[in-house]
């Protein structure tokens, strides 16, 4: 079998060859922890997972980094609006979203690269571009990229630069633009009093003089910085959000290759837009939701990651909350017929484990893969004991936890803890009348926990209680 990727770089879908046999390097755009992530970010993040999931599965020994975005326009922004130290401020986030990713059974990677951990790293890059005519300083101290200077740019965007509108000019210091805003994007900032207490100086740093002033790293000097660091100077994969193609992942293309001289990224996989009622995600739209929202609706972070999985990654999906609890049923479903095949385990059945990675293979179908785990559920000519062997032998790329459901209904159990005591109570009442086929009593006290601010829902695996 042959294992194809869609690669943003050629804009086709291509057979996967590692520059090492047998190892992958894999890189992926963490969050910038300056709030909580929302499920457009954590769409991204799965799809990351499933990706480093289907290399293992397929043999490949993956060697996977991950960035936390700790320092930035966004982190000194709100951090100095808190009152707090960049510090404490971006490791509350970054704390957050490491228990978000165990909700959600993301594989940590080999490391999380700190932003603040590698600036030295960005600034012997920096000097490098310098030192190659790359890139240029100015006079309050800070360093640019020169993007006449490299004629590939544009290259995994797909568009001219000729084509664009140029800032470079005015020297727009700001970390993300518009893509008809071609601009000298900043590899250093020299410090201004929007910074507050947040800078480095780059001579005690790099232990010689320079015209770098004191100031902070630019966003996308980042990325390359870290992965260079910790992967080498040419990596397999790097992965994001079809949001960060440009000018994020444009501008780490351009200063890498302009300070090795090397092609910096084999196979770039972006994964598409999450919509919420057909609209872009936004908190003045009322459409926001972090993986807390759905928790407080009674939602298990697994039944979002099952829902994704309904989607291919290079699609653009449509979040709604009737779909999200169609895949809680969907996932409690499966926890349930996959208990009721016993304790004993079998063999796995090779034809639907080629199919499996066949499918998985195939750009990570994800929607076909789901769809065989119930096809291999309702096969009543394979035995309990196989199914329950295979299905947890697919279970290592969907990563739903069947080998741990006591576990997982137990995390269940524990949502309910956001549920009010009094609509638990009321829910018990009402579970009696229904045993007692009094159904007018059953429909009341229904009545009264919607009054609560609950809908009450009764499934196969039981009663699920959601937000209103």
């Amino acid at each position: 079998m042959v294992l194809k990727f869609y690669n943003s770089l050629t804009l086709k879908k291509e057979e996967f060859i590692s520059i090492n046999k047998d190892k992958v390097t894999l890189y992926t755009c963490g969050p910038t922890v300056y709030n909580y992530p929302h499920i457009g970010n954590y769409r991204c993040f799965v799809f990351a997972d499933i990706l480093k999931r289907a290399l293992s599965y397929s043999g490949y020994n993956v060697d996977h980094i991950m960035n936390i975005t700790d320092i930035d326009d966004k982190t000194i922004r709100d951090s100095i609006k808190e009152g707090k130290s960049l510090l404490d401020f971006t490791q509350f986030y970054t704390d957050e979203f490491f228990k978000d990713r165990d909700m959600l059974s993301i594989l940590p990677p080999r490391i999380y690269t700190k932003a603040t951990d590698y600036v030295l790293e960005m600034l012997q890059i920096t000097e490098k571009l310098i030192e190659n005519g790359n890139a240029y300083t100015t006079e309050d101290g800070s360093a640019y990229f020169d993007i006449k200077k490299d004629k590939e740019y544009g290259k995994l965007s797909h568009f001219k630069l000729s084509d664009l509108k140029d800032n470079a000019s005015g020297r727009l210091k700001k970390d993300e633009y518009e893509k008809e805003n071609a601009q000298d994007f900043a590899l250093w900032k020299a410090w201004d009093e929007n910074d507050g207490d947040v800078f480095w100086i780059p001579s005690d740093i790099l232990g010689h003089e320079t015209k770098l002033a004191k100031g902070r790293p630019g966003w996308h000097i980042e990325c390359s910085a870290m992965s260079i660091a910790t992967l080498g100077e040419q990596i397999d994969i790097h992965t994001g959000g079809i949001d960060n193609m440009f000018p994020h992942h444009e501008n780490e293309i351009a200063q890498s290759e302009g300070a090795t001289g090397k092609e910096f990224v084999k196979y770039w996989l972006h994964c598409e837009h999450l919509m919420v009622d057909g609209k872009k995600m936004a908190k003045s739209a009322g459409n926001f939701y972090t993986l807390r929202d759905l928790i407080e609706k009674n939602i298990d972070p697994i039944a979002f990651r099952y829902w994704l999985y309904t989607g291919h990654y290079k699609t653009k999906v449509n979040f709604t909350l009737e779909s999200v609890e169609g895949a809680q049923t969907s996932l409690d479903r499966l926890y349930d017929r996959y208990e009721k095949l016993g304790k004993n385990f079998g063999s796995i059945n090779i034809e639907y484990k080629n199919k499996f990675l066949e499918f998985i293979q195939d750009d990570l179908n994800t929607p076909r893969a789901l769809a065989l785990v119930w096809v291999l559920l309702n096969n009543e000519s394979i035995n309990n004991a196989d199914k329950k062997s295979t299905l947890q032998d697919f279970d290592k790329v969907l990563g739903f936890g069947l080998a741990d459901i006591s576990r997982n209904k137990k995390k269940q159990k524990e949502m309910l803890k956001n549920i009010p005591e009094e609509v638990l109570n009321i829910a018990s009442f009402r579970e009696t009348a229904r045993e007692n086929k009094d159904y007018a009593q059953s429909d009341k006290l229904r009545d009264q926990i919607l009054k609560l601010g609950y809908e009450i829902k009764d499934t196969e695996s039981g009663t699920e209680f959601i937000k209103i």
